[in-house]
């Protein structure tokens, strides 16, 4: 059984699922999908971009420099598309089970008949 993914891993793989982006681009698009809950500092970001290129589940993608600056931008690898796949399915599996037991837990609408 493989281990959980860390939160923060999952939000930076899910935010470079459908583009490349440069670090600030993924530190906006973690805060968007996570609703804000999720804010990463730029040096926590680059620590984990690092983490994540030498487990080979990110890579370097383009350079370009604007306004004098050089934005490197990250894309996804496959091995990175794989991990976040099984996370995804990982996570949808404890989610049917707690949807499951909650529904378990209702009890029936006021106006059913009894069986």
């Amino acid at each position: 059984m493989s281990s959980a993914m860390q939160e923060p891993t999952f939000l930076i793989l899910t935010a470079l699922a459908d583009r490349p982006l440069h670090g600030y681009g993924i530190i906006t698009d973690v805060a968007r999908i996570s609703d804000g809950r999720a804010r990463l500092r730029a040096g926590t970001l680059y620590a984990a971009l690092d983490r994540l290129q030498s487990d080979g589940l990110v890579a370097p993608d383009h350079e370009e420099v604007v306004e004098g600056r050089l934005r490197r931008y990250y894309r996804i690898t496959r091995d990175g598309a794989a991990a976040l796949s099984a996370e995804v399915d990982r996570l949808r599996r404890r989610a049917e089970v707690a949807a499951r037991r909650l529904a378990a837990l209702r009890p029936p609408p006021a106006n059913a008949s009894p069986v």
